[in-house]
């Protein structure tokens, strides 16, 4: 599974239909609304590169309102559970 992290600027009047519509796109599995300098940041999990361009540069780009994007593919995935046992000791 390859997870993709797509920033999201938008025009601001529109960022809740924004959103929706992002969220409701196949590969999409979370939007959330972000301070800063990006409005949204939308979490892409497919099963290979080629998914990641259908998603974003034929899908999401496309979404009205979407005025940029920004998209970084993850290397590697560290759970709290997977952090905890990096950084346990051994003891209990």
């Amino acid at each position: 599974m390859i997870t993709a992290i797509v920033f999201v600027k938008a025009d601001v009047a529109r960022i809740p239909e924004v959103a929706e519509q992002i969220a409701a796109l196949e590969g999409v599995s979370e939007v959330y609304s972000v301070t800063g300098q990006i409005d949204l940041i939308a979490l892409v999990r497919v099963r290979d590169h080629d998914d990641i361009a259908a998603v974003v540069a034929d899908r999401l780009n496309k979404v009205p309102g979407v005025t940029a994007t920004e998209t970084h593919i993850a290397f590697r995935t560290y759970s709290r559970h997977d952090l905890e046992s990096a950084f346990s000791i051994g003891l209990d």
